[in-house]
């Protein structure tokens, strides 16, 4: 067993890098989008991500439990750009 729990540490360290990589890719489109006036929020870009993830979930997680994950991501990357680039919205 602690050779899976070893194995969870560290893939749960790569999820935390790859999070994190995201929000500074999602920085730098908030930047472009302040400079542009643009929305921080673009229901239609976050319906292709969900539609994305959704359609390349191969399991053992579920289509509903990965969509809560991925809008919780999308959430916090999108207050997190409304902190660094206040008033988009």
């Amino acid at each position: 067993m602690s050779t899976w729990r070893a194995r969870i540490d560290a893939i749960d360290q790569i999820l935390l890098v790859l999070l994190n990589e995201r929000s500074r890719s999602a920085n730098e489109i908030g930047h472009i989008k302040k400079q542009h006036k643009l929305p921080i929020y673009v229901p239609e870009r976050e319906k292709t991500v969900l539609g994305n993830v959704l359609k390349n979930n191969s399991g053992p997680l579920e289509d509903e439990a990965v969509r809560r994950l991925f809008e919780r991501i999308i959430d916090e990357t999108r207050s997190l750009e409304r902190r660094k680039y206040q008033n988009l919205d």
